[in-house]
C-alpha cells in the first residue's frame, strides 16, 4: 500500500507586523473581530465574498490555535488605534466632533 502525502494548507500569512488571509488583502483581524462579535462562520464568509468558507474556517482555526499570540497582537493594534484617535482629537477637535456626529448618525 502506498501512502500519499497530503499537503497542508496555509490559511494565514504574516506580512510585516500584520496577519492576513493567504493570498488576499483581508486581515485576520477582520475575521477574528466578526467571530468574537458572535457572527457565524457562514455569515463571515458571506460578508467577505472573496473568501471561501474553508478559508474562514482556516482563519478561525489559526486564531484558536494561537489565541494568546493573536489576542496580544489585537490588543496592541487597539492601543495604537487609541493613540491615533487621541492625536486626531487633540490636533483637530472640530473634525473629530464631526466624525463622531456622523458615526452616531449612522447608528440611528
Amino acid at each position: 500500500m502506498t501512502v500519499a502525502l497530503i499537503p497542508t494548507k496555509q490559511y494565514i500569512e504574516q506580512r510585516g507586523e500584520g496577519y492576513y488571509i493567504e493570498g488576499t488583502r483581508i486581515s485576520l483581524d477582520s475575521i477574528v473581530y466578526a467571530f468574537l462579535d458572535g457572527e457565524s462562520l457562514e455569515s463571515i464568509a458571506q460578508n467577505f465574498p472573496l473568501l471561501s468558507l474553508e478559508q474562514v474556517f482556516g482563519a478561525i482555526t489559526f486564531y484558536l490555535a494561537n489565541r494568546e499570540l493573536i489576542d496580544t497582537y489585537l490588543r496592541s493594534g487597539e492601543k495604537e488605534f487609541n493613540k491615533l484617535q487621541q492625536s486626531c482629537r487633540e490636533k483637530n477637535p472640530l473634525l473629530y466632533q464631526k466624525l463622531k456626529a456622523a458615526q452616531a448618525q449612522k447608528r440611528v
